[in-house]
C-alpha cells in the first residue's frame, strides 16, 4: 500500500453500545491517542435503547483501524463494532 492510500482513504467506524454516557468518549479516545481528529462523528440513541456511533476518519492505516475495533470490542457496554472504507 502506498502512502497516499493511507492518508487519503476515509474509513467509517460503526459502533453499537448499550446506553452508557461514557461510550462516545471511549470511541473518540482511541483516535485522540493517535492524535487524529475525526472528519465526522454522529451519535444517535436508537429506539431499542442502543447508542449508535459513527466516526469517519482519515490518516489512519487499516491495521490501526483493526486494532481500534478490537480494543472497542473489549469494552463492557459495546455490543458491535465494524469499520469499512468509504
Amino acid at each position: 500500500m502506498c502512502a497516499s492510500q493511507v492518508f487519503f482513504s476515509v474509513f467509517r467506524l460503526r459502533v453499537a453500545a448499550e446506553a452508557d454516557p461514557g461510550a462516545i468518549a471511549r470511541v473518540i479516545e482511541r483516535f485522540q491517542n493517535l492524535n487524529v481528529i475525526p472528519r465526522r462523528l454522529i451519535a444517535e440513541f436508537g429506539v431499542d435503547e442502543t447508542l449508535h456511533i459513527e466516526v469517519d476518519v482519515s490518516g489512519v492505516a487499516r491495521e490501526q483501524m483493526n486494532i481500534i475495533a478490537a480494543k472497542l470490542r473489549e469494552a463492557v457496554s459495546v455490543t458491535r463494532v465494524h469499520w469499512h472504507l468509504l
